[in-house]
């Protein structure tokens, strides 16, 4: 909500969360927005300003068109629920409604020549030239099921609402002391001396009775349920499912190679050297001594250059962007040293220090990917006609197993998966096809329906049917032993290992060392520095970074080590300040940020403030008819 009032100050697209004006409703399906209040029903009110329920869908159909756009795949209304987007809705929507009813008792206004402004302004109504054009303005509001007058009204309410906004957070300057202040606090570094102290220091632990292992089994027993599982049976249709490898003939397979030959080919390379001159003469100058005996390698030292910097890298011919360049390195041998060559930025002298010649790989060792090619793309074509005859089979009264045999395919029984793709033994079920969309799909449905086929890639097909169900039940502890008693033997080494880390921090805090304490276990103490709070530690965990920044100097205590399952024993020795630390030091984004930040927390501020002046009133029975088509 806060972003959207931020937005709003800058562009009229992102003003949509401020108001309902919108040009892209034809793109979306809705069309007459603006005509009315879909049967007098008022889904918001704030004293006179009101939003309609045809506004509040409006508003709640961009949102899901956002969020779909944001995930790369369609928005359902349960997910939708799940996420919270009518709450969302409501939100922005409760924040326009009192800003425009704050509009109201100020008698904002604007005048017809600044609202022509704003309206020509709009890049909508943009024609080629960029100047605003009255047919297109026309020829857009109509293709979106919009009046003019409703775009005027909706372009006047935003602007009203902007000159609100713009006046709480317009010119917001974050105070020197709130920047000098985060500076200190991302520079700060602390320094600890610290003992890791291992799982294994527990020892090993002892098999629990049976009569504690069952205690704990029945406490844990939803963590070893078994899930639901269900027998499946597909039948999949690709071109390569139907190829006739044996149809492709020798003289079809070399007339494919020589048309493609450069997809088998591989280009030569060649590593160069490139030493670059400030001027022509001083490259000549080079060149000369090279000639005269003098080594490339010497000439690029006496340059004050060493091997690295000179090194051009390794590059086919169509690589390197300077023609020039690569014309003469790819005339020259292996060490071969060129004359000087005018490149792009200047002269230079080019040497070749390794040379891989072109290979092309032979007929023979490609012969089977390439029959599988033309096989493959020979059998896409036949795709539809398999599929019609299947169905056709299938409405025959054939059943998947005896349409697929008539069709040269399989059908495959997947005798117990769950809805991960695990079998009962807990491991992946293996070739199970577009596993994010046939198991969904055939946890979705019953036993013995016949459901429509699912898409695969281009112009593929699954059809798929579920043959029985086992329901998800309580394993028993026979069952489950195994694991049960590996859990218990876990938790309980973390549980020792936490007791034995507790009482180790008494005795450090009671005046011990850890000199002291390291020595009696036989760890060694050791001390890490410049441990800052943004920074990332290989030996700790963010847990631990957090409490090591949870005190002042002296502080001790326990914190994760950064794997295997270990606990740190720490106490904080030092805290360095970041030297000449200044509001300075805060970088432009993260100012910006800040600056973002305190316009939230006004703009939040004065729309909690209106809505205690102004209380809205909420319809949820018109909110619910709404979204109810």
């Amino acid at each position: 909500m806060l972003d959207s009032l931020r937005d709003a100050a800058r562009s009229w697209v992102a003003k949509l969360l401020l108001g309902v004006l919108v040009l892209s409703f034809a793109a979306w399906g809705i069309a007459d927005a603006f005509r009315g209040d879909a049967g007098g029903n008022t889904v918001l009110s704030a004293g006179s300003s009101k939003v309609s329920a045809t506004e509040f869908r409006l508003a709640y159909d961009r949102q899901l068109q956002l969020l779909s756009q944001r995930f790369n795949q369609r928005i359902t209304r349960e997910q939708a629920q799940a996420l919270g987007i009518n709450n969302q809705v409501l939100s922005q929507l409760v924040a326009g409604v009192v800003l425009d009813e704050e509009a109201r008792r100020m008698d904002l206004g604007l005048s017809e020549t600044r609202l022509a402004q704003l309206t020509g302004e709009d890049p909508a109504f943009h024609d080629a030239s960029g100047r605003f054009d009255r047919n297109r303005f026309f020829d857009v509001l109509r293709q979106a099921g919009m009046r003019p007058d409703d775009y005027l009204q909706s372009r006047a309410q935003i602007a009203r609402r902007q000159q609100i906004v713009e006046a709480v957070a317009d010119g917001i300057k974050v105070p020197d002391t709130l920047l000098k202040a985060a500076a200190l606090y991302q520079g700060e570094s602390r320094t600890i001396d610290y003992i890791t102290l291992p799982l294994s220091s527990v020892g090993e632990i002892a098999n629990p009775s049976d009569s504690e292992l069952k205690t704990y089994f029945d406490a844990h027993v939803a963590e070893y349920r078994a899930p639901e599982y269900r027998k499946i049976t597909y039948v999949k249709l690709e071109p390569e499912d139907i190829a006739d490898f044996s149809s492709i003939t020798p003289d079809e397979i070399k007339d494919y190679y020589e048309k493609n030959i450069a997809r088998y080919t591989t280009a030569e390379t060649r590593t160069v050297d490139q030493l670059s001159f400030a001027n022509a003469d001083a490259a000549k100058a080079a060149h000369e001594k090279i000639l005269a005996g003098t080594s490339f390698d010497d000439i690029v030292k006496a340059e004050g250059k060493t091997p690295q910097d000179v090194n051009l890298g390794t590059f086919q011919k169509s690589s390197l962007p300077d023609q020039s360049i690569a014309d003469a390195a790819f005339a020259l041998p292996r060490d071969g040293v060129s004359d000087v060559v005018n490149g792009a930025f200047g002269p230079v002298i080019l040497r070749v220090s390794a040379i891989t010649p072109q290979t092309v790989k032979p007929l023979a060792e490609v012969e089977g990917e390439i029959r599988k090619t033309l096989a493959v793309s020979q059998a896409a074509n036949e795709v539809p006609a398999v599929h019609d005859g299947y169905e056709d089979d299938r409405s025959s009264g054939a059943t998947m197993a005896e349409a697929a045999a008539k069709l040269k395919l399989k059908a495959v029984t997947i005798d117990a998966v769950d809805a991960s793709g695990n079998g009962p033994d807990g491991s992946p079920v293996a070739n199970v096809p577009e596993k994010a969309r046939l198991l969904p799909a055939a946890f979705q449905t019953d036993a013995g329906i016949d459901n429509d086929p699912l898409p695969v890639g281009s112009n593929g097909y699954i059809w798929y049917h579920v043959d029985s169900v086992t329901p998800a039940r309580d394993r028993t502890l026979d069952e489950v032993k195994d694991k049960v008693l590996a859990q218990w033997k876990s938790e309980e080494a973390t549980k020792r290992l936490t007791a034995k880390a507790d009482e180790l921090k008494k005795r450090l805090d009671s005046g011990t060392t850890l000199d002291a304490l390291a020595t009696e276990l036989n760890l060694q103490k050791e001390t890490k520095r410049g441990i800052t709070r943004l920074g990332n530690d290989a030996e700790l965990s963010p847990q631990a970074v957090t409490q090591v920044f949870g005190g002042p100097d002296g502080l001790t205590g326990i914190a994760p080590a950064a794997a295997d399952e270990a606990q740190i024993l720490f106490k904080v020795t030092e805290s360095v300040e970041p030297a000449g630390t200044g509001p300075e030091s805060i970088p432009e984004d993260q100012r910006e940020a800040f600056k973002s930040r305190l316009s939230d927390d006004l703009l939040d501020q004065l729309v909690a403030q209106l809505q205690t002046e102004f209380p809205v009133t909420v319809n949820q029975a018109a909110i619910d008819r709404a979204l109810a088509f």
